[in-house]
């Protein structure tokens, strides 16, 4: 799988994020990186215990990785959920909590096939 095939198999936009970032290798460099990063877990870890502050801070940080990024998708969904916690608890949290889940496993798992793929 090449990062091409990565970005359309996450619904992302590939064209965009190499019109914006320096090449092709800075921007892998990025995509892996974000399988460390940990926002994801604490978004259901704050979510789990009502904790929206945190909960809002964490869809926040998705949100603006995958702008970076270009994950479209994920991008989309994280964005309106950060925007439903951004003044606390909200009634459509959980089901916009669980469309970004869905997302996050579609993006994680593009990734994941793209680094097992490029043997990086």
């Amino acid at each position: 799988m090449t990062l091409k095939e990565c970005y359309a198999a996450l619904g992302g936009d590939y064209d965009a994020v190499l019109g914006r970032l320096p090449g092709e290798k800075f921007v892998q460099k990025f995509v892996l990186k974000f399988l460390n990063d940990g926002s994801y877990d604490l978004l259901l870890r704050s979510m789990e215990e009502q904790n929206y502050e945190e909960a809002f801070r964490a869809a926040h940080t998705i949100k603006g990785m995958c702008q970076n990024l270009d994950f479209t998708r994920l991008y989309e969904s994280s964005a309106q959920l950060s925007e439903a916690l951004r003044g606390g608890a909200a009634p459509d949290a959980p089901s916009l909590l669980e469309r970004v889940g869905e997302d996050y496993r579609q993006t994680v798992e593009a990734i994941r096939a793209f680094q097992a793929s490029a043997g990086v």
